[in-house]
C-alpha cells in the first residue's frame, strides 16, 4: 500500500513532466540547445553551374567563367570575403595545419554577407593577356578578373612529368573578425589547376 507521501511525490513528478511537455515549444525560444557541427563552405562550379567542365587547358585572350559559392553554417549571420590569387607550380598554397593563407598578394576580393544556413554563388570570369612562351617557359603578363586587369608577371615552367605548363587560380575564404583584424583567413580554399601550353 502506498503512503500519502509516496502518492504526493508521484503526482508532483507527473505534474512536473506534464508542465515541461506543455511548455517545451516555448522553452525552445529561450533555451538554445547546442547545434551540430558549425562550418563554412567554399566551392567552385563550372560554367554550367555543375561540378564539371572546369577550365583546364586555357589560352590567352579567351574568357573563362566559373561560379564561386560560399555557405554559412556557423549559427549566426556572417560577413565573408573571398580572395583570388594566381600561383605558379612552385609558389605556396595556404597551410591547412597552421591555418595561414598563401603569402602571395591578393589580386581580387569579393565580400558577401550571409545569414545562418544561407548560401550564395557569384560569377568569377577570368582571362589571360600578354602571354609569351620561350624555352619551355610561359610568361603571363596580365590576368583579367571580372573585368579588372591585374599585372601578375608570372613565369610557369614546362612540367616534363605531366606534359604541360601549370598554374593555379586560388580562391581563399576570409571571415570578418573585428577583434583581430577586419578580415582573417578562415582556413578554407579551393583552386583551379590550369594548363597554358600555348602562348599568344
Amino acid at each position: 500500500m502506498w503512503s500519502l507521501q509516496n502518492i504526493k511525490a508521484v503526482f508532483a513528478v507527473v505534474g512536473l513532466v506534464g508542465v515541461l511537455l506543455f511548455a517545451w515549444p516555448s522553452l525552445g525560444l529561450i533555451v538554445h540547445l547546442p547545434y551540430g557541427e558549425r562550418f563554412s563552405e567554399l566551392y567552385i562550379l563550372g560554367p554550367g553551374h555543375m561540378a564539371s567542365d572546369y577550365p583546364f587547358n586555357v589560352s590567352a585572350g579567351v574568357d573563362y567563367l566559373v561560379y564561386v559559392g560560399v555557405g554559412n553554417h556557423l549559427g549566426s549571420s556572417t560577413y565573408y570575403e573571398w580572395n583570388v590569387k594566381f600561383l605558379n607550380k612552385t609558389e605556396p598554397l595556404p597551410n591547412g595545419t597552421a591555418a595561414t593563407p598563401s603569402p602571395l598578394p591578393r589580386l581580387y576580393g569579393y565580400r558577401v554577407f550571409l545569414g545562418d544556413n544561407e548560401t550564395r554563388e557569384d560569377v568569377l570570369t577570368f582571362s589571360f593577356l600578354n602571354v609569351t612562351s620561350a624555352e619551355n617557359i610561359t610568361r603571363v603578363g596580365d590576368l583579367t578578373i571580372n573585368g579588372a586587369i591585374y599585372n601578375v608577371d608570372k613565369s610557369c615552367a614546362w612540367d616534363p612529368v605531366y606534359n604541360g605548363t601549370y598554374s593555379r587560380l586560388l580562391v581563399e575564404l576570409w571571415l570578418y573578425n573585428a577583434s583581430l583584424e577586419p578580415f582573417a583567413y578562415h582556413n578554407r580554399f579551393v583552386d583551379l589547376i590550369l594548363n597554358m601550353t600555348i602562348g599568344s
